[in-house]
């Protein structure tokens, strides 16, 4: 449901400017309210589950995230869509960290675990690509407003089904870390905001520098009172372990390897081609394809492999698939070029996903599942923002996607080198 909703979201985003009144920088506050509410509350919801109760919290996200979307569907006002859109985010971060909280704690024998976490993989690629193809589809044939209600009925049912299908995972005794939840908060917003200020307006922002660096020095205090809490947000022990503390870098490094694909070559299509908005996500549809279905393999291959070769594999199809994509003319052709760079970045993605979420969730106390898979979601959120940002402050220095792609393969290899430097196994 939360995949879904991000290509719903850019579908309806023209028609919500209109109907509304929003201008080019109100638009901007669309996305950017979620992604600050989602970014700030990560950790926070971490712990959260880990007290109150997992499905208790996925429960709560999933009805807040479910009654803002059909909120949205209904707004007339700049301030209430952004308003509702903060609220969205926060259910969006409740209801993924406890869901893949849940996971962890549903399948504890490893190969069951790792299978899980593949189809994890795969029905998010899937729905990444059906949200996309769904609201092409409605537009066409109805108002961009029922586009905003196709998360309600999933969000319905999902709720209803929880408690007959889910198990309240044990309550642990501890307190929330007020300053540690107050200074996460507002770092990882800074730092989020910071980064799609950047991305929006480049590195000569003022306030995207500010905020850069003002997120980095506040999750710096952060680490800091970690350090002394007695039952801190993030339990310093996590980051311990080398090969968690790699999988951490992998998750950081790996979303800047794809986040450029969708980004400049849906431009690309339709600016330089000319193509229509639904024929360009059946254009961009081999990457998630791929994905879904290498991530069902990767899971039966890694048992074979190893981690390390698994990863280290997929960091190579992200770096080849990247690097040929810079070498796109600007009137290249579909099948020739960008098709095969497509099926090697999501083959390579799904590869990069298994090992590094079963080694950072690995070897856990029952009270550390939620924390764990928070700064997972917190590393790949920030991670996204990070190349996003710095794709396009390349790519307009460069004269476009060249450039980009070309940063999207150092990325790729930042990820490699996480993988190469994990203890053989």
């Amino acid at each position: 449901m939360i995949q879904l909703d991000d290509p719903i979201v850019n579908i309806a985003l023209p028609g919500l400017r209109e109907a509304v009144g929003l201008s080019a920088t109100g638009a901007a506050w669309v996305v950017h309210a979620y992604l600050l509410a989602f970014g700030g509350l990560l950790l926070l919801g971490g712990r959260a589950g880990d007290i109150l109760g997992r499905r208790r919290v996925f429960m709560t996200g999933v009805a807040l995230f479910t009654a803002a979307a059909a909120l949205r569907g209904l707004a007339h006002s700049a301030e209430f869509l952004i308003a509702v859109r903060a609220v969205q985010g926060a259910g969006a971060a409740l209801a993924a960290l406890s869901g893949l909280a849940l996971l962890l704690s549903t399948f504890t024998e490893s190969a069951a675990r790792r299978r899980a976490i593949a189809v994890c993989t795969m029905v998010g690629a899937v729905s990444s690509a059906g949200g996309l193809l769904l609201a092409g589809a409605l537009t066409s044939l109805a108002s961009w407003r029922w586009v905003l209600y196709l998360d309600v009925p999933l969000g319905v049912a999902i709720v209803l089904a929880a408690p007959l299908v889910l198990d309240e995972t044990p309550r642990h005794r501890g307190r929330f870390d007020l300053p540690g939840a107050l200074l996460s908060m507002l770092g990882a917003a800074l730092l989020v905001y910071g980064l799609a200020q950047a991305a929006e307006r480049g590195w000569s922002d003022p306030v995207a520098v500010g905020c850069v660096l003002g997120g980095v020095a506040t999750l710096a205090v952060f680490a800091a009172v970690e350090r002394r809490a007695g039952q801190p947000v993030v339990a310093p022990r996590l980051f311990a372990d080398r090969d968690r503390l790699l999988a951490y870098l992998g998750t950081l490094a790996a979303p800047g390897a794809l986040i450029g694909t969708y980004f400049f070559l849906s431009q690309y299509f339709q600016q330089q081609h000319g193509w229509s908005a639904p024929a360009t996500a059946w254009a961009l549809l081999p990457l998630p394809v791929t994905m879904a279905v290498t991530a069902v393999a990767a899971g039966r291959l890694e048992r074979h492999i190893g981690s390390r070769r698994l990863w280290a594999t997929g960091a190579v199809l992200l770096v080849t698939g990247n690097l040929w994509l810079s070498t796109l003319p600007a009137g290249g052709g579909y099948r020739a070029t960008v098709l095969p760079a497509l099926v090697l970045l999501g083959a390579g993605m799904a590869c990069c996903v298994l090992p590094p979420t079963v080694l950072a969730t690995s070897g856990l106390r029952g009270d550390e599942a939620g924390t764990a898979a928070a700064v997972l979601d917190s590393l790949q959120s920030v991670g996204g923002s990070i190349g996003l940002a710095t794709l396009v402050m390349v790519s307009s220095h460069t004269g476009g996607m060249p450039g980009g792609f070309a940063t999207g393969a150092a990325f790729a290899g930042c990820a490699l080198l996480a993988a190469l430097l994990l203890r053989r196994r």
